[in-house]
């Protein structure tokens, strides 16, 4: 016997996930995590998620569960979970700035938002920081209007242009924008000795390094990064550390066996051209920042956009290593062209100064989205899936 559960899967920016109303779902949580582990095909030892709806990647293997608000200024709430391949477990520590995207076209289109015009403002809380997040999304007779000619590196084609303004993002998952209160903290990582890092929390908490701490160049491609397994177990060690230090957790060991998803960690050197996935060069004016983010264990095809949002305030505040590596112009203006493996991401952030504090006013960026299925997904009735399972989306 199998359920049957309606679902939506959408592409949000350079993501990908299912997306569930609320009311779809049971309330038992164990019953709700066994649905959405299920359908996705986790977890899966042979990393494939062949068994499901996942993309095996981390990038599409992602959920958000939306519901109607009755607060006072917030149409939706949203939660957002990413849902480990090889484990039972589904990570609700912080938000996916792409999969945000793609809430505003669905609440549209499920009639949880009443379209108006041309151009509709959707005020949505993200449940998972508690942070307000407004979409205006191009809508047109009386559904989200997905037409256009604006185009996003690392998705192909065009469509109509997203606006996100990610609202006072400080403090997201740690409660603090600099969870340790300082601009730079100097950590010890076993087989690396001490390394420099900047720990900001800024719609997800990230942890930067530079390149060359690493012993990076900039110029290593996705496959290279992902197939040395010494500079992995680095780059882990370097994340788990930060996060103890941040206080998501009490070990290292903790932090990678639990808490896999936060804080993400980014690499930044100075502004050079480089030669993007698809073969083309990016030139050096034509970004203020070299920029790349791991994401669950793999380096990013692009760049997440909530990692993009976190490096675009840790770039205006002094001290800061993206501040000491971004253009002199990001600096003095808040824009930031962030140069990634798939092309350029380009944010505007403000902070301000509050009695020798630093605190993010906002950051806005833009995305496309397109809803890509809706149907309904069979998961088997059966409660072994969810057995053992950690799951933080509820």
């Amino acid at each position: 016997m199998q359920d049957k559960i309606r679902c939506v899967a959408m592409r949000g920016g350079t993501s990908r996930a299912l997306f569930f109303r609320d009311d779809d779902l049971p309330r038992d949580v164990a019953a709700r995590s066994r649905i959405i582990l299920a359908a996705f095909g986790s977890p899966d030892p042979y990393g494939r998620q062949i068994n499901g709806l996942g993309g095996a990647t981390s990038t599409t293997s992602k959920v958000a569960i939306i519901r109607k608000s009755e607060l006072v200024g917030i149409d939706v709430e949203y939660t957002f979970g990413q849902v480990v391949i090889d484990r039972p477990l589904i990570d609700g520590r912080g938000n996916c700035g792409n999969i945000s995207s793609a809430v505003g076209p669905f609440a549209i289109d499920e009639g949880l938002v009443l379209a108006t015009g041309t151009l509709t403002d959707v005020r949505i809380l993200n449940t998972n920081t508690n942070k307000v997040i407004v979409a205006h999304v191009p809508t047109r007779d009386g559904r989200f209007d997905e037409v256009g000619d604006f185009e996003i590196d690392g998705i192909p084609g065009s469509a109509s242009k997203i606006v996100l303004d990610y609202v006072d993002p400080g403090g997201s998952v740690t409660g603090k924008l600099l969870p340790t209160g300082h601009v730079q903290d100097k950590i010890e990582v076993r087989d690396l000795g001490h390394i420099d890092v900047s720990i900001v929390d800024a719609a997800n908490p990230l942890v930067f390094c530079r390149y060359r701490d690493l012993g990076l160049s900039g110029d290593e491609r996705p496959e290279d990064i992902d197939t040395d397994a010494q500079l992995l177990a680095k780059v882990e060690a370097i994340r788990a550390a930060a996060g103890v230090l941040a206080g998501l957790a009490g070990t290292p060991e903790e932090m990678t066996a639990k808490v896999p998803s936060v804080p993400k960690i980014a690499f930044v050197a100075p502004a050079r051209s480089y030669r993007r996935l698809n073969g083309t060069i990016v030139a050096e004016e034509d970004i203020d920042l070299l920029a790349r983010i791991m994401s669950m264990g793999k380096l990013h095809r692009a760049y997440a956009l909530t990692g993009a949002i976190c490096t675009t305030i840790a770039a205006v505040i002094p001290g800061t290593i993206v501040n000491e590596c971004v253009s002199a112009e990001a600096r003095r203006t808040g824009r930031v062209r962030l140069g990634h493996p798939s092309g350029v991401i380009d944010l505007v952030g403000r902070v301000r100064n509050v009695d020798g504090r630093w605190e993010a006013d906002t950051v806005s960026s833009t995305r496309t989205a397109r809803r890509l299925m809706e149907g309904l997904v069979l998961v088997p009735h059966t409660d072994s899936l969810a057995q053992g399972a950690a799951v933080l989306v509820s």
